[in-house]
């Protein structure tokens, strides 16, 4: 069958946003609905015939198997389903092409597995995945880690030993950013850290593998290779894995966000306003963004209800601008004062730091910016205070100088971060 023909979609119940059209968009040219349907919708809708091919997501990954005459024998040691395809004679076959996606997920990250232990969390099928590949790659040991029983996050002391962490729980995904199944520096031989969540990019758990100097990988990648592998079963013919880097590094730029911060005056607002049309990218700034919710200057707040108040809000500014994707956000100076702020805002995107010279800051209009209001010499104490926190949460320092030549450095740097993406 042409694969113009082709019909075919995602299974599951409740969808909200995915990827997955865009991606086989990218892959072929079929039609790939997104089909949501309720547990009694789901016999009907398998034996109806309005399909050519399905991804299936959760909650019916092993729902479908008894709808499906013939399984892979991946789907089979797994006891999941996520790729059916209708065959000529109208009966189905289910297949299982997560395995093929984490395995390469787990090459992507550089992480060798022969002989090494794998602490995996979580129990659900993501776990039931994770353990089959790995254990087909040749691991030593692999333990599952969940609530209850033998093994448990109470005690995680016995593995030690750990070399390769994997997280398939729902721990850390949007919109419960900045928390971690687990502290990973309580594993000291730890060389790995995969986490099959891919909202945000970089999860608490991710930060702190990279912190940690860890080999690491979300699992966006898991996610375009196996769609490149159930679009080859719906097509009946093989697509080269180099799809699988070039979309994901597509996707990757189109969900990241440039997060810009620096002193007050800095020039933050006009780089990213000239970033952002550079790039085609919306902009939002997150002082704006909490005058427009509390309906108050920046400086009223300030007067009003002090500088405490203020973070609480700015705190929540930043929550919202790191939902966004492919943005680019303009912080106030001090966002960097509460940890947690840059923890929600590096998930999401690459932070920038626009190293403006405070001499230069001091020369310019202060008005309207509450910390500076003690003049000249509050310019450099304040700098003096933040310039390490700054450097700290920044991927890059960037000197800002004209708007045109800081904007231009900015550029280069986000490009050259896609290419190696």
């Amino acid at each position: 069958m042409h694969s113009e023909t082709l019909r075919c979609g995602l299974l599951g119940r409740t969808l909200g946003h995915s990827y997955s059209p865009a991606i086989h968009a990218q892959l072929a040219g079929y039609s790939y609905l997104l089909y949501e349907k309720e547990p009694e919708e789901l016999e009907g809708f398998l034996r109806s015939g309005e399909f050519d091919g399905l991804n299936v997501t959760i909650p019916y990954k092993k729902t479908v198997i008894p709808y499906c005459a013939e399984l892979s024998d991946t789907a089979r040691a797994i006891g999941a389903v996520n790729t059916i395809v209708r065959r000529p004679d109208g009966t189905l076959w289910g297949g299982n092409t997560d395995a093929y996606g984490f395995s390469m997920l787990v090459q992507s990250s550089g992480a060798e597995v022969r002989g090494k232990k794998a602490l995996v969390f979580g129990s659900g099928g993501a776990s039931a995945t994770a353990q089959y590949v790995l254990r087909q790659m040749g691991a030593r040991e692999v333990v599952v880690i969940s609530r209850h029983g033998t093994n448990s996050y109470e005690n995680l002391d016995r593995h030690a030993d750990t070399e390769i962490a994997v997280n398939t729980t729902p721990v850390g995904m949007y919109p419960n950013t900045g928390v971690s199944p687990v502290d990973l520096s309580r594993f000291p031989k730890l060389e790995a850290a995969l986490d099959v969540v891919y909202n945000p990019a970089r999860t608490k758990f991710l930060l702190e593998a990279e912190r940690l100097g860890l080999k690491r990988a979300n699992g966006l990648l898991m996610l375009v290779a196996q769609a490149k592998k159930s679009c080859e079963d719906f097509l009946g013919e093989p697509i080269a894995d180099e799809r699988i880097g070039a979309i994901t590094k597509a996707l990757t730029a189109q969900m990241q966000n440039v997060i810009l911060i620096g002193m007050p005056g800095s020039g933050k607002s006009c780089v990213g306003a000239a970033l952002a049309e550079r790039l085609g990218m919306p902009l939002v700034e997150t002082d704006a963004m909490v005058v427009e919710k509390t309906g108050r200057s920046i400086p009223d707040i300030f007067a009003q209800d002090g500088e405490a108040a203020f973070r609480r809000e700015e705190t929540a500014a930043a929550r919202r601008a790191a939902a966004m994707e492919g943005t680019v956000i303009s912080t106030g100076g001090g966002i960097i004062l509460r940890p947690e702020n840059m923890e929600i805002l590096s998930a999401t995107g690459t932070v920038y730091f626009l190293d403006r010279d405070p001499r230069d800051i001091a020369n310019t209009e202060l008005d309207g910016r509450p910390l500076l209001s003690g003049g000249r010499d509050r310019v450099f104490l304040l700098y003096d205070q933040r310039i390490n926190l700054y450097r700290k949460y920044a991927r890059y320092t960037v000197p800002s100088t004209t708007v045109d030549e800081t904007v231009d450095s900015v550029l280069a740097l986000v490009r050259r971060g896609q290419d190696v993406r």
